[in-house]
């Protein structure tokens, strides 16, 4: 699959999702200019990437070859305006609607007119991340699922005022990069998160509830369901600070009680327990 985009950039490349979005573009093939405010963050991410190659060619999904040229694809910076010559700026810092909206009227300044803009978001609206950015026309949804350079789907939404151009220029951007695109409404949660949100809200509940431990819901999901991964497996690789902050995005839209946090999770949250980024969520990692 051919594509116009051919410098991609990843605000937000230090976390987990920014990083992993930073890998999915970097393997295939593109120049991917990883940008966050932090130097240490973009360190570790740059250390994660070479975790995650050499292990791909260890499992013969890549040569040696590739690994370095995938290794080589991948510009670190703390300098937003070495975004510049990006064709495709994605964003994928935490859910908040003003940081999302000041970090694209930012961008504006410095990025080329015809440069897309994409939203990383799993919660918020498109169309209010886009407004008052200066280039509405040519904001997307994008919503990678996580861990990004493992899972294939990408959620793709289009704004009130994003072209066809722009979605569909955006569209052959995830095909060119290997991953699956599926098109959804500009609406809360999108598909995944207006499903998993409250569900895993529900098993969070289940657990203060004291119907079960969560190894136990984790099993019975998976092997009942066939799932890979567990809820409480899932909420922890995420980080329940996270959980807390889509809760606080997605249930003021859509008052629906299951979207609530829990009362367990915000003192999760606020114990520091905030799953493997922590040491500790659900389940304990310290010496993993």
């Amino acid at each position: 699959m051919t594509t116009s985009i051919k410098v991609v950039a990843v605000c937000g490349a230090g976390g987990t999702m920014g990083a992993g979005i930073a890998l999915v573009a970097a393997r295939a093939g593109f120049r991917t200019l990883c940008y966050d405010t932090q130097d240490a963050s973009l360190a570790g991410a740059r250390k994660r990437a070479e975790r995650f190659f050499s292990k791909s060619v260890e499992r013969g999904k890549m040569t040696a070859e590739d690994r370095e040229s995938a290794l080589a694809n991948l510009v670190d910076t703390t300098d937003l305006g070495a975004l510049a010559e990006a064709d495709l700026v994605i964003e994928a810092i935490f859910e908040s609607l003003e940081a999302k909206q000041t970090l694209f009227a930012k961008l504006d300044a410095v990025c080329a007119p015809q440069a897309i803009f994409a939203s990383n978001t799993s919660t918020l609206s498109i169309t209010e991340i886009a407004s008052g950015c200066g280039r509405e026309d040519r904001v997307v949804g994008m919503h990678f699922c996580l861990p990004a350079e493992m899972m294939k789907l990408i959620e793709m939404s289009r704004g009130i005022n994003t072209s066809d151009a722009t979605f569909e220029t955006a569209w052959g951007f995830t095909l060119a990069a290997g991953q699956k695109p599926v098109e959804t409404q500009d609406k809360p949660g999108f598909i995944l998160n207006a499903l998993l949100v409250p569900f895993n809200n529900d098993v969070i509940r289940a657990i203060e509830a004291g119907l079960t431990t969560p190894a136990e819901i984790d099993t019975a999901i998976k092997v009942g369901l066939g799932y890979k991964m567990g809820p409480c497996e899932l909420l922890d690789l995420i980080g329940l600070d996270t959980q807390v902050r889509l809760c606080e995005a997605f249930y003021p839209v859509t008052l629906d009680p299951r979207a609530s946090a829990p009362p367990l999770l915000r003192r999760m949250v606020a114990a520091g327990r905030l799953g493997k980024k922590s040491g500790g969520g659900f389940y304990n990692y310290e010496q993993q």
